[in-house]
């Protein structure tokens, strides 16, 4: 159940597209595991009705134990299937880490961390205007690899519309909070209605605030996020060459406009090797 040989695998602290999965549909888990997605989510929690949750359950742990790999959603903290959630995965092979639903504190994710034995990565997805608010040590928090932006859970808490002015300022302080925390670049709520034109346009105002990734619910709406959210060919020779002349230059600083131009640069080079992306 490896990825399919010829795709480029891309590490979780780099992915642009995160593909939701329902767990209930286990049919679909090769399929995603072979796609364009950087790394599959399988959904134990919005996408399973509390009836379902234990089988669903069942058929990810046993899909992971043979051979597959994914992130698992689980429960939010206060679920009353957030306990058997962590228990039965704790130690699972394959389990690459779990996206935390409804995180509105640190504890929420240094409980999960805990619960799953202190070395699973735990993926922060923040879905109100309290886990907005409280970003910043939600980033801290011990065992959080990354943040995530769950939008329209937080339009319905808030009120918010769609449009970009609204979602401004939620993704902004993802960002953030991100940085303080050292973290990679927050991953994007889905895009859901409009198509690809929507899909691309949505992505392109993530990565101008600083998101690195996007959920998807589509697995068509891979190759569209990957394309946006990667350096071109010619942003990656714009980043060789600059570093190269600096190189050249022996590392000298010459004007308050180099350390910026050499951060981005290096910022380039980095995301280019992680998704394959070669200078012309």
């Amino acid at each position: 159940m490896t990825r399919t040989p010829g795709t480029h695998p891309v590490e979780s602290r780099y992915a642009r597209t995160w593909l939701l999965v329902p767990a209930t549909r286990p049919d679909r888990f090769d399929t995603s595991l072979h796609s364009r997605a950087d790394q599959i989510v399988l959904d134990v929690e919005d996408a399973v009705d509390p009836s379902r949750k234990g089988s669903a359950r069942a058929d990810v742990i046993r899909w992971l134990g043979d051979g597959g790999q994914a992130w698992v959603r689980i429960n939010d903290r206060s679920s009353e299937h957030w306990q058997d959630d962590v228990e039965q995965l704790k130690g699972v092979p394959g389990l690459t880490g779990v996206m935390l639903a409804k995180t509105e504190t640190a504890g929420h994710v240094e409980d999960t961390h805990e619960a799953l034995g202190g070395q699973t990565p735990v993926l922060a997805l923040v879905e109100s205007a309290l886990g907005i608010e409280d970003a910043r040590h939600i980033a801290t928090a011990r065992g959080c690899f990354r943040l995530a932006f769950g939008s329209g859970d937080y339009r319905r808490d808030t009120g918010a519309s769609a449009e970009d002015l609204a979602m401004a300022y939620p993704r902004s302080r993802l960002v953030t909070a991100s940085r303080i925390g050292d973290l990679p670049g927050p991953i994007d709520g889905p895009t859901v209605t409009g198509g690809h034109g929507a899909l691309r346009e949505q992505s392109h105002m993530a990565v101008s605030l600083g998101m690195t990734g996007k959920l998807s619910l589509d697995i068509d709406h891979s190759p569209v996020i990957n394309e946006v959210m990667s350096p071109t060919q010619t942003d990656a020779t714009w980043a060789r060459d600059i570093l190269r002349a600096f190189d050249e230059n022996g590392g000298v600083v010459r004007d308050g406009s180099d350390l910026p131009r050499i951060g981005r640069a290096r910022r380039i080079q980095t995301l280019a090797q992680a998704f394959g992306v070669e200078p012309l």
